[in-house]
């Protein structure tokens, strides 16, 4: 017998303050001096590309222009840079949002990643067309540290929305 990583609990709705902070700390961390260290994951990229997936209705590409502006103001890169990656990575995360959340969450990093490193690659190469130097290979570690990030985030970005296993008729909290 397989063993089987899917939860059957049921979620409460998200509430929308909820998303709106975590991108919005998703955003503080980018403008950290560690963003930009090799191997750092785009903060940005994995909570945009989280919430497009799980909450598509909520966080689509407004949400992402308006990061990946903030993104281009902060880093001082060519405009349109990351307004244009995180277009493209919220439209194809929300597309194919039914098809990844079928699998568990461990494979759903994988099926993330195609998406991160996309991403990755669209910046890359609006930055080489515009003169810059290349970077070297350890920008493009960052989606690979961000898969590895998807499941504990996963967890940590679903944690307010879970219901108690037991309930209690006495403490409705």
């Amino acid at each position: 017998m397989q063993p089987t990583f899917t939860s059957s609990r049921i979620l409460l709705p998200v509430r929308p303050w909820f998303v709106a902070l975590t991108l919005v700390l998703a955003l503080l961390a980018n403008l950290l001096p560690t963003a930009n260290w090799p191997g750092f994951p785009d903060w940005v990229a994995l909570v945009l590309c989280f919430w497009s997936i799980r909450e598509q209705r909520r966080v689509g590409m407004g949400w992402a222009f308006i990061l990946g502006l903030a993104m281009d103001v902060a880093d001082g890169a060519a405009l349109g840079q990351h307004c244009f990656a995180y277009v493209l990575l919220a439209y194809a995360a929300a597309a194919q949002s039914r098809r990844i959340l079928w699998f568990p969450v461990a494979q759903q990093a994988l099926q993330a990643l195609p998406l991160l490193l996309g991403a990755q690659l669209v910046q890359l190469v609006m930055r080489l067309v515009a003169g810059a130097d290349f970077p070297g290979w350890g920008y493009l570690a960052g989606p690979f540290v961000a898969a590895l990030l998807w499941t504990p985030g996963t967890f940590l970005l679903l944690l307010p929305q879970y219901q108690p296993v037991h309930r209690d008729e006495n403490r409705p909290l």
